[in-house]
């Protein structure tokens, strides 16, 4: 009996020990179950303060050390304000210097951090990446004209050994006048299209900035971008808004214009070397350009972009007709009634008279829809022009 009874013990305490093996194996795969939790609940909270911080912390201002005076700096605000304020223990006061732009608080325009900005715009963003896909073919009627352009823009960047060989300097720009819609932008195009260089392209209104010394600042590192990726072509559309003629009286923001205007003198004709960078200009309205834009020196060769004539607005025609299907027209008809229309009004002619083909759902363009489409288009201009005669 002693021994049954052992060997009944011994059986209770090995099933008892098995049991409480799947206890404790149980209760530790739940501790570590719930430790898991508890560490990805934590890192949640953490995050989510993190987070709370972020949208409860003021933003830094971004401004401009104008000067180091006794341990301080000397901020200059976009505004045109200056502030003499403390820097913060977190920066090394021999690590800043005139120029440098900073992080500074809001309140207290305390210096917290430099930042590093190697340019004040984005003057990148004038960069033509995709070069357009107009060529010196699609443009009727301008033969001398491209001539001319070509022997001032192309040639001196993609020959220069001859002008070296000559012993003279090529023209450092040129500028296309003339009437809207005779092809001014579409030579730029072609020139962008025709070189290998970069083609940088701005509008004048987009050189004038609010505020004092912008404008200059974005005319110097928009010439200095154009050095650093030479051979380059800067193209300036619509000159007319930022050159016209300086008057001694005005408000603060012609004064500004003068200031910019005075700017891109400098960088044409300045100390600095323009090299391989060339200048063109494009305006409808060169009777009011100041002299010192046009002067030998700085925009050297100007060309007059003409409306065409009849020869031109022959060409023209074919080259807006070339894709289009014509049925029996009276091209010579058709552009004796096209006497002193543009470049630009030739091509609209075109468009317009496709949509009178399209109206009496036809796949094909008649001389008379041709005809029509001169009617409406001279129409549109007389409308346009009523305000010319609006106060006698």
């Amino acid at each position: 009996m002693d021994s049954s009874n052992a060997s009944e013990v011994q059986k209770t305490k090995i099933e008892t020990s098995g049991e409480l093996d799947k206890i404790m194996y149980g209760y530790t795969s739940e501790v570590n179950v719930m430790e898991e939790e508890n560490r990805i609940l934590r890192e949640t909270v953490t995050n989510l303060k993190n987070e709370l911080n972020k949208f409860q912390t003021l933003p830094y201002l971004i401004c401009e050390i104008k000067d180091i005076i006794r341990g301080k700096a000397v901020l200059s605000l976009k505004n045109g304000n200056e502030f003499l304020v403390e820097i913060s223990t977190n920066i090394k006061k021999e690590s800043l210097r005139p120029g440098d732009f900073v992080t500074v608080h809001q309140k207290n325009l305390v210096v917290m951090d430099k930042i590093d900005i190697s340019a004040r715009f984005n003057v990148e963003q004038f960069v033509i990446i995709d070069k357009p896909e107009t060529l010196w073919s699609d443009i009727g009627g301008l033969k001398d004209e491209i001539n001319e352009v070509q022997e001032v823009i192309e040639l001196p960047l993609k020959k220069p050994e001859l002008f070296r060989k000559v012993g003279i300097s090529p023209p450092k720009g040129v500028l296309l006048y003339g009437s809207p819609g005779t092809g001014k932008t579409l030579i730029a195009k072609a020139v962008a299209a025709s070189t290998n260089s970069t083609f940088i392209e701005v509008v004048g209104s987009e050189l004038v900035q609010k505020f004092i010394g912008e404008g200059a600042k974005l005319i110097k590192e928009l010439f200095d971008l154009a050095r650093s990726k030479a051979p380059s072509i800067i193209f300036i559309d619509e000159l007319d808004a930022l050159a016209s003629q300086r008057v001694d009286i005005g408000t603060s923001g012609e004064r500004e214009v003068q200031r910019t205007f005075m700017q891109l003198l400098a960088e044409i004709d300045g100390f600095d070397y323009l090299g391989d960078v060339k200048v063109i200009g494009a305006t409808n309205r060169k009777d009011i350009l100041d002299p010192a834009i046009v002067r030998p020196g700085r925009l050297d060769r100007l060309i007059h972009i003409p409306a065409p004539n009849q020869e031109g607005a022959n060409d023209i025609f074919k080259i807006h007709t070339k894709r289009m299907r014509l049925d029996k027209v009276d091209v010579k008809k058709v552009i004796s009634k096209m006497d002193g229309m543009t470049g630009a009004e030739i091509r609209a002619v075109c468009t317009e008279a496709g949509y009178f083909a399209i109206r009496k759902n036809k796949t094909s363009v008649t001389t008379q829809d041709f005809l029509d489409a001169v009617e409406k288009v001279k129409a549109i201009e007389e409308k346009n022009e009523e305000y010319l005669h609006m106060f006698g």
